[in-house]
């Protein structure tokens, strides 16, 4: 069967499409970061909500942490799990009183060569050294993006929403633009929408399109969160990703967001990841 190109223009206007919502969601500017509501003054919240809300970890590591005796609330050492706190109460992490940090949203246009981690023992160049003024918050990324791989980035200190984007069981939608080193084949193009079977189990991508007239440039939209997946497909079928990028995550895109340049998401953008990610 044959594939049609579709015409670069058209096919990068629908990939920046918002999934969740009939419109794209709304970018604004901020020279400080939005607010989000906080918790209500003498309302009680899961303990482990509140550690993974001072920026410790998530709230499944903070159930482990609970269970081997390092949270102690008041002075006195919890392991049950469910426990429900007071704004008053003190709750320490190795002899560290914890508070509960502002929530910070940062969306990063990631350029080439800068590693997707907190720091690097190498010295080489991170993803945390572009986004230096966003705050005072530990932020940290969500996910990765290998070093070649330029795009959305999304980092925050918000712990439970980083382990809902994170994990397989909400399908977070990827779109990606795949610049290849040669002409993809109709056969390769049907092979992958079909879905191949790499040497960790079977992928299929959500959608594949062709954006260029030499076909060597495709639009990929994706769910999965392997490592490496899109360039796994391709260098099985033995093309060599010469680019990759990006270019929407989880209904974020990075309209007018330069290489390199990171902005606060909008309460907008805020709230409408949550109702998603319910």
């Amino acid at each position: 069967m044959k594939t049609k190109a579709i015409a670069p223009k058209k096919a990068y206007n629908s990939a920046i499409e918002n999934p969740i919502m009939k419109k794209p969601l709304q970018e604004k500017k901020y020279n400080s970061a939005p607010k989000v509501p906080e918790q209500k003054q003498g309302e009680q919240v899961r303990l482990n909500k509140f550690i993974a809300n001072a920026g410790v970890c998530s709230r499944r590591d903070a159930d482990k942490l609970i269970e081997a005796g390092e949270i102690s609330v008041n002075g006195k050492v919890i392991t049950e799990l469910g426990l429900k706190i007071n704004p008053k109460d003190v709750i320490k992490h190795k002899n560290k009183t914890l508070r509960r940090e502002k929530f910070s949203y940062v969306l990063l246009n990631k350029p080439k060569d800068f590693i997707t981690t907190m720091d690097d023992p190498e010295g080489r160049k991170t993803v945390m050294d572009l986004v230096k003024k966003a705050g005072t918050e530990r932020i940290y990324p969500v996910g990765r993006l290998d070093r070649n791989t330029t795009g959305l980035l999304l980092i925050t200190n918000d712990g439970v929403l980083a382990e809902k984007l994170t994990h397989p069981s909400h399908h977070i939608q990827k779109i990606y633009q795949v610049d290849l080193d040669k002409s993809i084949s109709d056969e390769d193009f049907e092979k992958i929408k079909a879905g191949i079977i790499l040497e960790d189990g079977s992928v299929k991508v959500d959608d594949i399109a062709i954006l260029s007239k030499d076909r060597t440039i495709l639009g990929v939209e994706i769910h999965e969160g392997r490592n490496r997946i899109v360039r796994r497909i391709f260098e099985h079928l033995k093309y060599d990703v010469v680019k990759l990028d990006r270019v929407m995550y989880a209904g974020l895109t990075k309209k007018d967001l330069t290489r390199g340049k990171w902005r606060f998401l909008s309460d907008e953008e805020i709230r409408h990841l949550k109702y998603f990610l319910k």
